[in-house]
């Protein structure tokens, strides 16, 4: 019953900046958490970003803590995840994800291409 819909992202040359967005819609009551995942060729799903409903809890992958910030605007359903300083090991498909708490997501994006060049 809910939807998740990225937009953003594409090619960009290493050292770029890209800006994520997603939108939920639907019945969203109650869930607290979204994040932003990625899957990479050859590697299994990892969390980028995280952020809670007041913005106030932000956590983030050793990989990217100082040049991903996450944020969300709840009156817009959306979550962001501003990429800056991108490498090109962060090359990949990268989804947004919805749920409750305590690890949980029940709802996921389909997925949106980044892809850095050198």
């Amino acid at each position: 019953q809910v939807q998740l819909v990225e937009s953003g992202g594409g090619l960009v040359q290493a050292g770029g900046s890209l800006k994520l967005s997603c939108t939920a819609s639907g019945r969203t009551v109650s869930r607290d958490l979204m994040a932003w995942f990625r899957q990479a060729p050859g590697k299994e799903r990892e969390v980028v970003a995280a952020i809670n409903w007041s913005g106030g809890d932000r956590r983030y992958a050793d990989s990217v803590k100082g040049r991903f910030t996450i944020s969300r605007d709840n009156a817009k359903n959306t979550v962001y995840l501003q990429m800056n300083s991108l490498k090109p090991e962060d090359t990949a498909v990268y989804y947004c994800a919805l749920g409750p708490g305590g690890g949980q997501y029940e709802f996921w994006g389909q997925g949106t291409q980044i892809t850095v060049s050198s």
